[in-house]
């Protein structure tokens, strides 16, 4: 990876620039201090994306920042592009951004605001999707779809959860229950599901915090979607925390004080946020801590599934 990084600095004109391993997921992220600034230079996972919608997602950032969002900024190499191809990678370079991370995974959260951040979170958000519906798409904008065959057709985005190798039999047979139940709901409520581009992986660590701002990183999974996936990915990854119940109330908050949202199925989309991982992860099973994670997420979307279903019961 080191001679890939090297030649993306030439790329970019920063070649002898000091660079910095920061993570490595989906993407290698690499932080390079250069004499003009500090920068994220970002490694494409082989065949994850179309370079169509790499370019898609770069100018979708462009234009957020261009709307006054604290987002990353793309950075157009010495000839002119967006996306560059280095022997099998693709690779981009955008802003550095400033700031710690909302939390980690599974760490209880230390927070001096709680309720203000999550209400800031929220109204971030909601401006984000209102920049969203005021952006014109340029032609041949192309990203993935979380809508109902996103979520729940033969062809999910994050895989055929109810198909996960590990499920046993009845809980296979309960997710395959609920996906049909979860498609006649989104049915049902269609018309009034706020639905458009959303960031899709709202997770702690791409929510940073700066002396009062938030900004939001890493859009490698956004795309068109319900609003609403957007807060139940919030909601999802900080339900253990002892104050969930009023997290929530300010993250709804914080969002509605921006623009209106229908929240009738939300319960919904948190049930459906957790089986994407169930999905997510039948790829990754052999990578380090995978077993682990696989038996943490199915347990988790079946402990949801199984609170939601008895929610809709009459008393």
């Amino acid at each position: 990876m080191k001679a890939i990084v090297e030649q993306a600095l030439k790329r970019w004109g920063m070649a002898g620039a000091a660079w910095t391993f920061i993570a490595g997921r989906e993407n290698q992220v690499f932080r390079v201090e250069a004499e003009c600034g500090l920068f994220a230079l970002r490694v494409k996972r082989p065949g994850y994306r179309r370079a169509e919608e790499l370019v898609s997602e770069l100018q979708w950032l462009n234009a957020m920042h261009g709307a006054g969002l604290n987002v990353p900024r793309p950075v157009p190499s010495a000839d002119g592009k967006l996306l560059e191809e280095i022997e099998t990678y693709r690779v981009d370079m955008v802003g550095w951004l400033d700031g710690k991370p909302l939390g980690k995974s599974r760490v209880p959260l230390e927070l001096e605001d709680r309720i203000g951040t999550f209400r800031g979170i929220g109204a971030e958000m909601a401006r984000l999707h209102a920049a969203c519906d005021r952006w014109q798409r340029p032609p041949g904008f192309t990203r993935h779809a979380w809508d109902a065959d996103g979520l729940l057709g033969e062809e999910p985005v994050w895989g055929r959860f109810w198909e996960n190798p590990t499920l046993p039999e009845q809980t296979r047979a309960l997710f395959n229950r609920f996906r049909e139940h979860a498609r006649h709901l989104l049915t049902a409520h269609a018309d009034k599901l706020d639905y458009g581009l959303v960031h899709a992986d709202f997770v702690r660590e791409n929510i940073l915090l700066d002396e009062g701002r938030i900004a939001i990183i890493d859009f490698d999974d956004g795309g068109f979607g319900y609003r609403q996936f957007d807060l139940a990915t919030v909601l999802l990854k900080n339900r253990s925390e002892p104050d969930y119940p009023d997290l929530k109330q300010a993250l709804i908050d914080g969002y509605l004080s921006q623009r209106p949202l229908e929240l009738e199925t939300l319960d919904l989309f948190v049930v459906l946020r957790a089986m994407t991982y169930v999905g997510w992860i039948i790829t990754r099973m052999q990578e380090p801590g995978g077993a682990e994670r696989n038996i943490r997420f199915t347990a988790e979307a079946e402990a949801l599934r199984a609170t939601f279903l008895r929610s809709l019961q009459p008393e």
